[in-house]
């Protein structure tokens, strides 16, 4: 088996405590459903949100999914001018046979432009 680690982003519409709850779940659950992936292969989670979203812990939304007994980590990200707001990020590392280069990383509502390098490997990338 395995250690690997996969990324994902989304980005929200407003800064309102279910609307980032909604969006990191659905992140979580693509993430897990595009890899092939159960809690059980999951070691940790690192989340981060951009300085503008104060409404909700993310990893509140991996909790309410039922993944209680992995370690979680909130972060914020670096506040740099320009950069797209009101997005969530995530990276997991998982335990898969999967080679690197068959991981599937989610970038869901526009962030694909965040890692176009690795955000198109499969179908319906971005389609929300």
């Amino acid at each position: 088996m395995n250690i690997r680690a996969v990324r994902g982003a989304t980005q929200l519409d407003v800064d309102e405590h279910e609307h980032l709850l909604n969006r990191t779940s659905e992140l979580m659950q693509e993430v897990l459903k595009r890899n092939d992936l159960t809690s059980d292969d999951v070691i940790s989670i690192f989340l981060t949100a951009t300085p503008d979203l104060r409404s909700a812990f993310p990893a509140a939304a991996v909790r309410a999914l039922g993944i209680t007994d992995v370690p979680l980590l909130c972060a914020q990200e670096l506040d740099i001018a320009g950069a797209m707001p009101r997005v969530v990020r995530l990276m997991a590392h998982i335990e898969t046979p999967r080679p690197r280069e068959d991981m599937r990383h989610v970038y869901l509502h526009g962030t694909t432009v965040l890692r176009d390098d690795i955000a198109g490997n499969g179908p319906n990338e971005d389609d929300r």
